[in-house]
């Protein structure tokens, strides 16, 4: 296992830990508002990662792990911005098919203008409630890394992902009526 070897001080193993979870640390940060300093975020994380790998108990998937470290840098990037709001998928929405939105899945979701108007919609949520649907929607994490990566308990992860859906869909539904 490659989580065994860099603990015990492998760095070839550490690489190819980074090589593996890169994409999806960049799409979280990029999902979660970093924007232009996603990768600032993501190399961030990854040395935080390895500095804290003695303190990583396997409870969760690495990848979970690695993610909950991803999403508290994007925290502290708003913090240190002093904004919070509006910059979920700014880069996604500025590079319409890039290899952010690579995958298939997001792809045929975000596809012309119903991608534009979920932008905005998702833009619209309160933070926790775009944390939760980037999650398990947009990175297709499993209830249980989404209650590793946000630290919530996995009841909070259900009500708020639900919540969540149903502000979202009063949102697209709004827009559907406005645009016709």
């Amino acid at each position: 296992m490659l989580v065994t070897r860099a603990r015990a001080g492998d760095l070839e193993a550490y690489d190819l830990l980074v090589a593996r979870h890169t994409a999806s640390a960049y799409r979280t940060a990029v999902l979660l508002g970093a924007g232009s300093d996603s990768e600032d975020v993501v190399q961030e994380s990854f040395v935080k990662a390895h500095h804290g790998l003695a303190r990583y108990r396997g409870e969760s998937s690495f990848r979970a792990w690695l993610l909950a470290i991803v999403a508290n840098e994007t925290r502290n990037l708003h913090r240190t911005r002093s904004r919070r709001d509006g910059l979920v998928l700014r880069a996604a929405a500025a590079h319409p098919g890039s290899e952010i939105t690579g995958d298939d899945a997001v792809d045929a979701v975000l596809a012309g203008e119903r991608r534009a108007t979920l932008v905005r919609a998702l833009r619209q949520l309160p933070g926790r409630d775009r944390e939760v649907i980037v999650c398990r929607f947009f990175l297709d994490l499993s209830e249980e890394e989404t209650v590793a990566m946000l630290g919530w308990p996995r009841g909070t992860v259900k009500s708020r992902t639900s919540r969540a859906l149903a502000k979202l869909r009063r949102l697209l539904d709004g827009a559907e009526v406005r645009h016709g």
